[in-house]
């Protein structure tokens, strides 16, 4: 007997980097040792302060029951005191925060939220692509908005306006925006903000990636009248190298978090106390800590223009982010021929920018998440199993 799989499944597909880890487990299996630049999970270590406060709350005898769904009041005070220190956002710690396993749990608990059949939502092409499968799950449409290298990769809200809005309930957004690695220009929040309080729309802005070399981090949520419109996601899986542990916040006003606790607490039993502690020291560090994570990335990132030069890729060097994003040299049908050519003939393996949407075809993205020497590994085998054997075939 085989279950009929629920509707809300039917359009939602494995996600990609879980279908291509087990092909790259496959390779490995046969020996081919492959060097993944793919996936953004940071490998680097949190800082010492905070692995140090999980041991110490894992030790004591009264941290490992259940928790509250709004978190401890210890973590939203420190998130909320993080926004103030670097994004000059005041928030009120105990209605305008929400501790969330995970950032990414968060755009799920918005879409079942706020979303039904019937409603569409606005999500960006190219773009991440858990927005899309998170509105399908909900019973909504997606409906894409068009970025471009042309427009620096921000929204043309008066394309927008020229289809009807009447049905699109959420937008989608994420500045520095992954994958492309742009920020938002100046007046971008601005009209999003405006945007979304003329039509009707609960704005959603994804901020993971602020601290990633960027000197300037923001937030949506220091926007004049953003409060009133939006919800913004933020994360300590890359500004604290914690992806593993899974700590992330949503902030916006009470009302908001407030119907989003509504599904969340049927969903998870709150968060373990000694990770809750552990984020507080990591919510606690300063400037400095993020300094000295750039000028490693910085160092890495200089590999990848090299390794992209060598692929005879174009990209802008002033993007941000853990990621770089590029243009596919002439002569390839587009990202999965480059990606697919890398992976077989050098066994490097980086992303197609097409998973990230149509706009994303022409593009690949390389992910900064692995050491400088792996790097320099990628690139001798680019060059040698690639650059030189097309050179001798002349």
């Amino acid at each position: 007997m085989q279950p009929t799989v629920a509707k809300r499944l039917q359009h939602t597909e494995e996600y990609y980097f879980s279908r291509k880890l087990r092909e790259i487990d496959d390779m490995n299996k046969a020996g081919a040792s492959v060097i993944n630049l793919g996936i953004g999970s940071p490998d680097l270590p949190p800082h010492p302060s905070v692995t140090a406060a999980l041991t110490a709350h894992a030790a004591k005898p009264d941290t490992h029951a259940y928790q509250g769904y709004k978190g401890i009041p210890a973590l939203r005070n420190a998130m909320a005191a993080w926004y103030g220190r670097f994004y000059g956002v005041a928030l009120n710690p105990d209605t305008e925060v929400l501790p969330l396993i995970g950032s990414k749990e968060g755009i799920m608990h918005i879409c079942m939220t706020f979303l039904q059949e019937g409603d569409e939502a606005l999500i960006p092409d190219p773009g991440y692509p858990t927005y899309r499968s998170a509105v399908q799950l909900s019973g909504a449409t997606p409906v894409t908005y068009t970025l471009s290298a042309d427009n620096g990769w921000q929204p043309d809200l008066a394309a927008l306006e020229q289809r009807d809005l009447s049905n699109v309930k959420l937008m989608w957004v994420n500045y520095p925006h992954m994958p492309t690695g742009s920020q938002a220009l100046a007046g971008t929040f601005e009209k999003l903000v405006a945007f979304a309080a003329k039509h009707n729309i609960l704005l959603c802005h994804d901020n993971p990636y602020s601290f990633i070399l960027n000197d300037a981090p923001a937030s949506l949520m220091a926007t004049p009248g953003a409060m009133d419109v939006a919800l913004e996601l933020n994360s300590l899986s890359k500004s604290g190298n914690m992806a593993g542990w899974r700590v992330g916040m949503l902030v916006g006003k009470a009302a908001f978090l407030n119907d989003v606790l509504r599904f969340k607490s049927n969903m998870d039993s709150g968060m373990f106390q000694p990770v809750q502690m552990a984020a507080v020291a990591a919510l606690e560090l300063g400037k400095d800590w993020y300094d000295g994570l750039n000028t490693i990335y910085r160092g890495r990132r200089n590999k990848v223009f090299e390794l992209l030069d060598l692929i005879g890729c174009t990209y802008d060097r002033s993007q941000v982010g853990m990621f770089v994003w590029a243009q596919i040299p002439a002569g390839y049908a587009d990202g999965f021929a480059v990606s697919d050519e890398v992976l077989q003939q050098a066994h490097v393996f980086i992303t197609p920018g097409g998973i990230f949407g149509e706009n994303g075809k022409g593009y690949i993205r390389v992910s900064l998440c692995r050491d400088e020497q792996v790097f320099a590994e990628a690139i001798d085998r680019v060059r040698t199993n690639i650059v030189e054997r097309k050179k001798a075939l002349v």
